[in-house]
């Protein structure tokens, strides 16, 4: 009996359990490109999160634009840094979220984004109800708690990750126009001293006037 009831908690909270399919990618994004990807919705009012972060490239900025299946634009910003989206999908179909660097013309972005479709299906009703539905709500608002967190922990670990991609990129840059300041230093150095020992060549081996006495 024990047993049944134990199997019986764990189907009704399994069977609540949210489904949840994302995807995480790092893309590069050439100067004056606009590169779109897509997620497939199956049902009405499923959650959809997006979330991206530029992590190299100029200002670390990107425009964005997200659109619906029949073509209406749901979200969209100009020289985004990062976002972190929720909105509810009201339609079935393809959602197609773009990024364009269109404000770049040499510098290439490197984007990281996630796209994430979440159903929820309805909770179903225990076989017994008494103290298998209380122990089942327990469980499940441990089980929220714990997710709540776990989400928190995950954008946290995400906002560090860009703010250190960040540093390195302007880290690197910096070395770079360190390097290259250095070469132009040296050799303005080197072309001044070539131009001195011209110009004093040319002030003692000048001829002069010869008088016979």
């Amino acid at each position: 009996m024990r047993a049944f009831a134990l199997s019986t908690l764990l189907a009704a909270v399994v069977s609540y359990a949210p489904y949840v399919q994302a995807t995480a990618l790092t893309t590069a994004i050439a100067a004056n490109q606009r590169l779109c990807f897509h997620a497939d919705v199956d049902k009405k009012l499923e959650k959809i999160g997006f979330y991206f972060a530029v992590q190299s490239g100029g200002s670390f900025d990107i425009d964005f634009e997200v659109t619906a299946p029949d073509g209406k634009v749901l979200l969209e910003g100009k020289r985004e840094k990062q976002g972190d989206y929720v909105f509810t999908a009201n339609s079935i179909g393809e959602y197609t979220f773009c990024f364009e660097n269109d404000m770049s013309t040499l510098t290439e972005k490197l984007v990281d984004f996630d796209i994430m479709v979440e159903s929820e299906p309805r909770r179903e009703a225990p076989a017994k109800l008494g103290q298998i539905s209380d122990k089942t709500s327990a469980l499940e608002e441990s089980i929220y708690k714990l997710r709540n967190q776990l989400t928190g922990i995950q954008r946290t670990q995400k906002y560090f990750h860009t703010r250190e991609n960040r540093g390195m990129s302007i880290v690197q840059d910096t070395q770079n126009r360190m390097f290259w300041y250095t070469v132009l230093e040296s050799l303005g150095i080197i072309g001044m001293a070539v131009f001195q020992v011209y110009v004093v060549q040319m002030f003692f081996t000048s001829t002069g006037r010869r008088y016979k006495v």
